[in-house]
């Protein structure tokens, strides 16, 4: 049998098919209760009805409970400094444009001291999926203030209470130029926390998603009444958002249509947090996007060796 010059030069790349298998890394070791399981399942369902190919995924973390997240996924990782993940996660996703990429931290990881590199992530609006998990403390260095924890939360760093009021993170994104995607869900509602990371991965630009997080050590009071009383939680609902599964219709009955293209009532939904208000506040696909608009130099392997190897004989001696 003879083969013919196009299937000779044309690779077949065999069809694949993956499973929750080829995404399950090393057994997740948080506590009992911890929220960040949750979290964890939503995001492996999301690459398995996806099938985004492992090798072609980057999950980006800092320091944190949460930030042990690549250490759990089949996927490739990177475990950077406190409060750096949105940096490297940004020059991953310059270098390699095609990479799915997404990045897991905590509150005081993202909008303390990552704070200045939150800011303007937001404003580059590169293409990314960026989830905070905010249990509104710091739980890896043992329960101290962070800036999402409650006026008058008391904590082991302010015993007599947290001194300010919380930072408002969805607040504080609408607010940053180029904002392109706000969405807001709760990890103990797993229906709505998929959906919410479904639109985030099929939004082009910076998705930035804040998961209320439950921490049963430190914090298991906080979102208690939230969870014991579905009355006190609205679902936001709109096509370009994020639509209500009919499982969650009977026990989440208060349901606000919400049109994510206002960017005025997004604002306004934000700033009241005399209820908690779940869904896609804002999203804008027509913001441009960093990686869109500065092209950088796309290099070989063997390029980029070559480039290394010039700038350090610059050096030699």
């Amino acid at each position: 049998m003879s083969l013919s010059c196009c299937s000779l030069l044309t690779p077949v790349e065999e069809d694949r098919e993956f499973s929750l298998d080829d995404y399950e890394g090393a057994r997740a070791r948080w506590c009992p209760g911890c929220g960040d399981h949750s979290v964890l399942t939503a995001a492996q369902r999301l690459l398995v009805d996806e099938q985004l190919k492992p090798e072609e995924t980057v999950f980006v973390s800092g320091i944190g409970c949460s930030s042990r997240f690549p250490h759990y996924m089949k996927t490739y990782g990177f475990h950077g400094l406190h409060g750096r993940a949105l940096p490297v996660a940004t020059g991953v996703k310059m270098n390699r444009p095609d990479l799915n990429v997404f990045v897991v931290m905590g509150d005081g990881d993202c909008v303390s001291i990552g704070a200045g590199h939150w800011v303007h992530a937001t404003r580059y609006n590169v293409d990314m999926v960026a989830l905070m998990l905010d249990n509104n403390i710091y739980g890896l260095t043992k329960m101290q203030t962070s800036p999402t924890t409650p006026q008058g939360y008391k904590s082991n760093t302010q015993p007599q209470g947290s001194w300010l009021p919380a930072l408002n993170p969805l607040e504080a994104t609408l607010g940053i130029t180029n904002a392109s995607f706000v969405a807001q869900t709760a990890e103990w509602i797993p229906a709505h926390l998929f959906a919410t990371l479904q639109a985030a991965y099929k939004h082009r630009g910076f998705a930035f998603v804040r998961v209320l997080q439950r921490c049963p050590v430190f914090t298991e009071d906080i979102y208690l009444d939230a969870v014991r009383n579905p009355e006190t939680i609205d679902l936001l609902t709109h096509p370009d958002g994020v639509e209500v599964p009919e499982s969650l219709k009977q026990i989440y009955p208060n349901q606000m249509r919400h049109d994510p293209a206002n960017l005025s009532a997004a604002r306004e939904i934000a700033a009241d947090t005399s209820r908690l208000r779940l869904g896609v506040l804002y999203r804008d696909e027509s913001n441009p996007r960093y990686n869109e608009t500065r092209h950088l130099p796309l290099h070989t392997a063997e390029d980029k060796i070559r480039i290394l190897n010039e700038e350090l004989d610059k050096y030699a001696v």
